[in-house]
């Protein structure tokens, strides 16, 4: 039996717990590589949201047979961002808890496995729930992806890697879709062999990549955020990624159809339109790393900019302003992304890293999901698909306006008290 402890003997100290936190430099021994593998799975939930699009129409003719068909074969594309913004809440917890490295490298052998079950699978029920457990393990990737940008790198490098992998998103948008058109001329299977890439990349992710150092901290320090209180905390930061979700994803989808309103159909030019526009957010996510020292400062901006692109594009009588109007929306746009993230990342510690990540994934994804919904849904009252975008324009300059305010508020409380003590 142990001797009991004198009177005068300091209080134990308080419980340890390990967590993870921020890496230390052996981690990033390789730092390129590290980079590199990160931005490789960060794209493979871009992969999963337009790699399809090309042979949907063949998926649906291919199943015409089956009642709904016409209803269950868009299923098949949109159902995997539907899944991701449901699940991303609980990966974020399960990687708070468990730590974000193995649950990276188990959810990319997993997107292999269902991702390519559409080649051997000949029911289209069976297919839309392997789509759906696509959307499972990209709810892993995104949050361990994300998360670990923040575990590794704080400060610049955070924002210069967060903007990295906008850029790498807008990037591969284009690449996978200009994929999957090419291989859905070998038929409608073809294009799922691309999720094979998960076997590939999972064994580099799991040599390559390192945990986040673990080490004995304060419970003080530590301690996972209650659930509830976390959720008070970003609660406006996610609202407003899911509107932003909305004004970034509706030039990549509704392309093709404002396209097609003004006559235009051949695919030649809406594939380089289509690509002008990704070069575009391409170029916004660059300048957002040598034009901000604060994402707050640069938020009402750059929704200023993706409103008057808007703009243009409600007004547009023909292709090349058309055109016009999307480069300036996808400059501003590709200058969106990283504010957001960056700014939400900037909220959360490292304990709660992952059901942050999740949260934001949430209100991003959701936001994708319901952006074609809601423009259709506006399309009849404002006129047409361009009248739509115009409302959407307006309603960006609004909440632009409204953020600026706010901005200029809160700037207002320190001029006002550093004026009662002059």
């Amino acid at each position: 039996m142990p001797a009991p402890l004198p009177a005068d003997a300091p209080a134990p100290a308080p419980a340890q717990v390990l967590t993870d936190v921020p890496a230390p430099d052996p981690v990033l021994a390789r730092p390129r590589l590290t980079v590199t593998l990160l931005m490789a799975g960060s794209c493979l939930p871009i992969l999963g949201a337009v790699l399809i699009a090309p042979v949907v129409p063949k998926l649906q003719d291919h199943f015409a047979s089956v009642s709904g068909v016409d209803a269950l074969a868009p299923m098949a594309l949109t159902v995997p961002a539907l899944s991701l913004a449901v699940m991303a809440p609980f990966a974020g917890a399960i990687i708070d808890r468990l730590g974000r490295h193995r649950l990276l490298v188990i959810a990319t052998v997993l997107y292999a496995i269902v991702g390519t079950a559409p080649l051997w699978l000949d029911s289209l029920p069976a297919i839309i729930a392997s789509r759906a457990l696509v959307g499972v393990a990209e709810s892993a990737i995104m949050t361990c992806c994300t998360t670990l940008i923040g575990d590794y790198w704080s400060g610049k490098q955070r924002e210069k890697y967060l903007a990295l992998q906008a850029i790498c998103s807008a990037v591969s948008a284009t690449a996978f879709f200009a994929l999957g058109g090419a291989a859905g001329s070998a038929g409608w299977r073809a294009p799922f062999w691309a999720y094979a890439v998960g076997l590939l990349l999972a064994p580099l992710l799991a040599t390559v990549l390192r945990p986040a150092a673990r080490r004995r901290t304060d419970d003080t320090t530590v301690a996972l955020t209650p659930f509830a209180p976390l959720l008070r905390r970003l609660l406006a930061p996610c609202a407003l990624t899911f509107f932003g979700a909305i004004v970034f994803y509706t030039i990549p989808v509704e392309t093709s159809f404002l396209l097609k309103d003004l006559g235009t159909e051949a695919p030649a030019t809406i594939g380089l339109c289509t690509a002008i526009a990704s070069a575009a957010t391409v170029a916004g996510a660059a300048a957002f790393t040598r034009l901000t020292d604060h994402a707050e400062r640069l938020l009402p901006w750059t929704l200023a900019l993706c409103a008057a692109g808007f703009g243009i594009i409600a007004f547009a009588g023909n292709v090349p302003l058309l055109v016009v109007g999307a480069v300036v929306n996808c400059l501003g746009t590709g200058m969106l992304l990283p504010t957001l993230i960056n700014r939400t990342v900037a909220l959360l510690t490292p304990a709660n890293r992952g059901r942050g990540t999740g949260l934001w994934n949430t209100a991003f994804f959701l936001g994708e999901f319901v952006c074609p919904l809601l423009l259709l849904a506006a399309a009849k009252p404002a006129g047409d698909l361009a009248g739509a975008v115009g409302v959407l324009g307006l309603v960006t300059l609004a909440v632009a306006a409204g953020l600026a305010v706010a901005r200029s508020r809160r700037g207002e409380i320190p001029r006002a008290v550093e004026n009662a003590h002059a």
